[in-house]
């Protein structure tokens, strides 16, 4: 019952914060320059250093990869005939950020492709990244870190969490720099959640401050600014950046039945309806019954088991929830069925459903 309360109020507190006062977002929370974004790199690498945790020699191209890689360093061998278990062949991922000089350092993802059990102080060789257009951009290497463990022996194992990838913190430089030039001309900013009313108010907010027709709302989706003749872009888009923009969303309800999680937009209203909510519990339990034979008549004991079942159907009452309009109002109008978090995702999938929430309910 405490756990059950303890959600209620968790519930509650999420909607009040969902219900709070809107204040006014930057420009730079909501939009991305056109051309200014992050570049994925991969390659494929090998990690060494394995207490015995590798992959087996099942795993041909970890063979290969390893006696090509001796073959470079004047050491020939068949790749048939080697015997290892500290080697593990991995993926290597990271994100190039846009403007990233050379010598800059990114962090890299590093995950295990063959059998290896885990990659628990390992060791990744020089590898080069590249990108979707095959050039190399940045080379990784260095000592892995990993977030998770397995321990077997006798029949049984131990894990946690996924030994089989780790990271390594700044483990890649950059070779080749990305400097996308900004070119006089207009500039576009994509917004992250596109809405007819945010682009309309974020063209309206840079047409206040940088000159009457410089920005005008292409799109949901898109802000096209002019620049003023021999402007600083550098200085233009910093200044577009801090100004600050109401920003609007469409009603929104997330739910999550997995862990009993509701969140609430600011907008969520409902509508007159009649909510009737409970549940039925049925319980069958075994009792042991011994049957004794009377004395002299050549019976034998014998023991029985009998099943006892009983119903539990609570009367739901139905409650009348009235048409609110703010977050509190629709907290207190759920709060009248005395149900559960869980039980809430329920009836608020079901009252949107019935036509009585003009929100959207995303399931999670």
């Amino acid at each position: 019952m405490a756990l059950l309360r303890y959600a209620s109020w968790l519930f509650v507190g999420f909607l009040a914060l969902a219900g709070s006062a809107r204040a006014a977002v930057r420009v730079k929370d909501l939009v991305e320059t056109q051309g200014v974004r992050q570049n994925e790199l991969f390659g494929y690498g090998l990690v060494v250093g394995l207490a015995g945790s590798g992959d087996t020699e099942q795993v041909l191209f970890t063979a290969q990869s390893l006696s090509g890689m001796l073959g470079r360093m004047g050491i020939r061998i068949d790749p048939k005939d080697m015997r290892f278990r500290n080697v593990a062949a991995v993926m290597v991922t990271a994100r190039l950020p846009t403007y990233a000089r050379a010598g800059t350092h990114l962090d890299v993802e590093v995950g295990a492709m063959g059998n290896a059990r885990s990659l628990e102080g390992g060791l990744l060789l020089i590898t080069p990244l590249t990108a979707a257009d095959g050039s190399v951009y940045a080379v990784a290497q260095g000592a892995l870190q990993v977030g998770g463990y397995q321990v077997s022996g006798a029949g049984s194992s131990i894990r946690r969490n996924q030994p089989n990838s780790g990271r390594i913190p700044g483990g890649a430089t950059v070779e080749k720099a990305v400097t996308p030039a900004l070119t006089p001309g207009p500039l576009v900013l994509q917004l992250k959640s596109p809405d007819f009313t945010t682009a309309t108010r974020i063209a309206a907010v840079i047409n206040g401050a940088v000159g009457p027709k410089s920005a005008k709302a292409t799109d949901p989706a898109a802000v096209e600014v002019t620049p003023p003749a021999d402007a600083d872009l550098v200085a233009l888009l910093s200044k577009v950046e801090q100004l600050e923009v109401d920003a609007d969303q469409r009603a929104r309800i997330a739910v999550s039945e997995r862990t009993g999680t509701i969140v609430a937009g600011a907008r969520v209203q409902i509508r007159p309806v009649v909510v009737a909510h409970g549940g039925m519990q049925v319980s069958v339990s075994e009792r042991p019954f011994v049957s004794q034979p009377n004395p002299f008549s050549q019976g034998q004991t014998v023991t029985t088991r009998t099943a006892q079942l009983s119903v539990n159907e609570p009367t739901a009452a139905a409650v009348a929830l009235p048409a609110v309009t703010t977050v509190d109002e629709l907290v207190k109008a759920l709060n009248l069925l005395g149900a559960n978090t869980r039980d809430l995702i329920a009836v608020l999938q079901a009252m949107k459903a019935a036509g009585a929430i003009d929100a959207d309910i995303e399931v999670l």
